[in-house]
């Protein structure tokens, strides 16, 4: 049985000049998948069922897998380039001035592309350059220099090597410092949101300031710490139930309706179909009073170690 393809909405960029859509659901390439066979099909499969938008980062090491992948779809005539909707990520040793262009010309070589559609600093941390070890090295940590590393952002984009320019794992205080100084505002903030951690205070000023909500780790995994407080959770197994759904897809739909992007990272052929099952049913009021119950705690403490106590400026 052939793959069944379905159209997924979009999500305007508002802080784009050219007003950019982006696909609310897009397909996450975190580094548990090292295997670049798997990749690659996976890529090939994900976009015949629907799926143009892929989510990486330098610091994956998946974005030649993916590269390659893109490359094969479009020599296939499955998709064409100006339909997929790319976002790579610039590390921590890169993040400084004049480095910023640098990096984002080696992701786009070794994805084989001749431009992103959205370039994220992927956390507000700068590290020694050149020195690559995850977790980070607190020694190795350089004071960020916000105003000047977005300036290199702008200029990337009016170099034309990406559509637009964003950040992941930023606080309402660190968005803040980055707004006072940036000329182009950022289009997306890709942090953790799931249904135990559900990022309320940061939703309303993104939504107030025209950013996009990205969230990865949307079914709360990503790490192997204890029990899923999402996918083990008995309440969204009755509400699964109510619904003839997966507690995945209502996870994925409850981020769809607070109108937030999401990248959850499946490679099973099965699961990638499930995830955008999620279009044509909606929540009740009654399942949406039982889910702000949860129980709130971050699952991603942050990439460093021993860990940062400012990182999050306290918030929850």
């Amino acid at each position: 049985m052939g793959s069944v393809s379905v159209e997924i909405p979009t999500k305007v960029l508002t802080n784009t000049s050219s007003k950019v859509k982006m696909p609310v659901v897009g397909m996450g390439s975190a580094p548990d998948f090292t295997c670049k066979k798997d990749t690659k099909d996976a890529i090939i499969e994900a976009i015949k069922q629907g799926y143009r938008h892929f989510d990486t980062a330098a610091a994956y090491g998946s974005e030649q897998a993916l590269g390659e992948g893109l490359k094969e779809a479009i020599e296939l005539g499955l998709v064409t380039r100006e339909q997929l909707f790319v976002t790579s990520k610039l590390w921590v040793t890169e993040n400084h001035p004049h480095l910023v262009v640098p990096a984002l010309q080696k992701s786009l070589k070794n994805l084989q592309l001749e431009y992103l559609d959205l370039y994220l600093i992927h956390w507000p941390l700068s590290s020694q350059p050149g020195k690559f070890s995850f977790p980070i090295d607190v020694a190795d940590l350089l004071p960020f220099d916000v105003k000047g590393v977005w300036e290199s952002m702008e200029e990337s984009l009016k170099l034309g090597l990406t559509k637009a320019i964003g950040v992941s794992n930023f606080s309402v205080k660190k968005l803040q410092n980055l707004l006072s100084v940036a000329n182009v505002l950022p289009a997306v903030n890709q942090v953790e949101m799931n249904l135990a951690w559900q990022q309320k205070e940061l939703r309303e000023f993104c939504n107030a300031n025209g950013i996009v909500l990205t969230a990865f780790s949307p079914l709360r995994k990503g790490a192997s710490r204890g029990a899923n407080e999402v996918m083990e959770n008995d309440m969204l197994k009755e509400i699964a139930d109510a619904h003839g759904k997966s507690v995945a897809q209502i996870s994925l739909r409850w981020l769809y309706e607070q109108g937030v992007t999401f990248v959850p990272k499946s490679y099973d052929k099965e699961r990638m179909g499930q995830n955008l099952a999620i279009f044509d049913w909606k929540l009740t009021k009654e399942d949406h009073e039982k889910i702000d119950q949860i129980k709130q705690n971050r699952l991603i403490p942050g990439p460093t170690k021993p860990g940062l106590n400012d990182l999050w400026d306290d918030e929850i």
